[in-house]
């Protein structure tokens, strides 16, 4: 399984050329590529299309945790 990602590095594409191929925008295309977003089956067959694999060739889902985005942007309130 290969990550959106790993796609993009793979076959040299950018995001904005993927947007393109796939008719999705771009910054959803940048979540998605960043694992900030898991796509709907739609989105899935268009991003598969766009670089010219199967849907089931491809990982899906958050590969960010919430938790840890939410700690970073914000620092702990507690003094360990």
């Amino acid at each position: 399984m290969k990550t959106v990602e790993f796609l993009l590095e793979q076959n040299g594409m950018s995001l904005a050329e993927v947007a393109k191929r796939s008719g999705i925008a771009l910054p959803r295309i940048e979540a998605i590529a960043e694992g900030r977003w898991t796509p709907s089956p739609e989105q899935r067959a268009k991003i598969a299309a766009a670089f010219g694999v199967a849907v089931d060739e491809i990982s899906w889902g958050h590969t960010m945790n919430p938790r840890n985005v939410r700690y970073h942007r914000f620092g702990l309130k507690e003094d360990f």
